[in-house]
């Protein structure tokens, strides 16, 4: 009887606390580019506030090939991709994989590879796949680094469909291999295919493969820049910015909606497109940054400012030049890396800079970072293989605390003369589950950020 009445007390409390607000914290999985709905916020609680003086605690590393593949977390297994040279071949010939990890204790449960060649891919050929796999329920699908598109299941690693963008599409490969991680709506899976005169962008039957609906002819190479779908004028609009224009395309039919021009040097597009309430912004290398205004009522747009400068080095820039690092928007202001590696604030109705920074990336020419909103502060992961945490305002950054979390083992292809240093860290983390995972081209590493 005493026990069945303690029991019922500890019903009654959990209940009361409930009423109050006090639930169990929320985990949160990592299943895609930039988490969530590719927003890159981490909503979880219980996080540190600064890192301790003995560093942070790795839970467990394992190691790896190399690749640029971003790791998701879904359903205690963490999905990635990397190469491993052909044994007894030139490094071009290449043999990638899909692998998956136990998320507790990184024991690899299965790896799906296929062997393909690297002869038209600039720079270090052991660079790897390029793009973070998405894993959808039971699902992943994946995007080689020479076009190759995988299905397989999360469970046990079966190949479910597959495709090759060259054999199939005839891709015109970008100079760095293709990065635009495949992207959900619905039963349909979107990729980036782009071909020889043929359509840049394929969706398919997530189940079956089959091809539902192609979009945007071109004859030009495909951009880096990722996928995402923002909801604006009452649709869902699938936002796809490539070498030669932001566009807006229904997810579900493959209807452009708009288009606005933007050319970009050498297919530079790389940086997400980030929006906040009906302003969307974009940023390159060569070209500078645009910000455009979407209608309210239709889908549609016009451009209201794009600021591009003189030239690429940081006295000729006039706004913000991005390379890798996707800006920040908060309120009237926007945030980023601007191309040599200098963090910048500027005014979001004018581009006009307020600010400068050096000392955040550490890095010269294309220096860049990966920025992740917890809170009211950002988890920023630099081009060293640091982390760091740190609130922006309009009058500066304010840089709460940083600390080494991975070894930056990448040979970029572009020595000292472009580079302050030339070996980097450009794989974007995931935050799951109160840790971080993380990887380079040797090893993939799970860190704990629980207070």
């Amino acid at each position: 009887m005493l026990m069945r009445q303690t029991f019922n007390h500890l019903v009654v409390a959990c209940v009361c606390l409930y009423g109050l607000g006090f639930a169990p914290a929320k985990a949160d999985d990592w299943t895609q580019w930039r988490g969530k709905d590719r927003l890159a916020v981490w909503h979880e609680e219980g996080i540190v506030d600064e890192f301790p003086e003995e560093g942070l605690e790795v839970v467990w590393k394992r190691p790896i090939g190399s690749g640029y593949s971003g790791p998701v977390v879904s359903q205690g297994r963490i999905v990635t991709m990397d190469y491993r040279p052909k044994p007894d071949t030139e490094l071009v010939e290449a043999i990638e994989r899909v692998v998956c990890m136990d998320e507790a204790t990184g024991e690899l449960l299965w790896a799906d590879e296929w062997e393909t060649h690297y002869r038209e891919v600039m720079g270090s050929y052991r660079t790897g796949p390029r793009a973070a796999p998405t894993i959808d329920g039971d699902r992943v699908y994946s995007l080689g680094s020479v076009g190759h598109l995988r299905c397989n299941d999360l469970k046990t690693g079966e190949l479910i469909w597959a495709k090759d963008s060259r054999e199939e599409y005839k891709l015109l490969l970008p100079v760095f291999g293709t990065s635009t991680s495949p992207i959900v709506d619905g039963d349909l899976v979107i990729f980036a295919t782009g071909g020889k005169n043929s359509e840049q962008v394929r969706a398919f039957n997530k189940h079956t493969g089959d091809e539902v609906w192609k979009a945007i002819p071109a004859n030009y190479e495909l951009g880096y820049s990722q996928f995402v779908i923002y909801e604006h004028a009452g649709v869902r609009q699938l936002i796809y910015w490539d070498p030669k224009a932001l566009r807006s395309l229904n997810p579900q039919t493959g209807e452009v909606y708009w288009e606005v021009p933007m050319e970009c040097m050498h297919a530079m597009s790389i940086a997400t497109p980030v929006k906040s309430g009906n302003k969307l912004l974009v940023s390159c290398f060569y070209s500078g940054s645009m910000l455009v205004e979407l209608d309210d009522n239709v889908p549609a747009a016009k451009k209201l400012w794009h600021v591009q400068g003189a030239g690429e080095r940081p006295q000729q820039t006039l706004g913000l030049h991005s390379v890798i690092t996707t800006p920040i928007i908060e309120g009237d202001y926007f945030y980023g890396t601007c191309s040599y590696g200098e963090f910048r604030g500027l005014e979001l109705k004018t581009s006009e800079r307020l600010w400068e920074d050096d000392s955040l990336t550490r890095q010269g020419r294309w220096g860049s970072a990966f920025l992740v909103a917890h809170q009211d502060r950002y988890f920023m992961m630099n081009d060293v293989g640091e982390l760091l945490i740190v609130r922006f305002t309009p009058e500066g950054a304010e840089e709460i605390d940083r600390t080494a979390l991975i070894d930056p083992d990448t040979e970029s292809g572009f020595g000292p003369r472009r580079f302050a240093n030339s070996i980097v860290n450009w794989c974007h983390p995931a935050f799951a589950n109160k840790h971080v995972i993380v990887r380079n081209d040797h090893e993939i590493i799970r860190v704990s950020l629980e207070k």
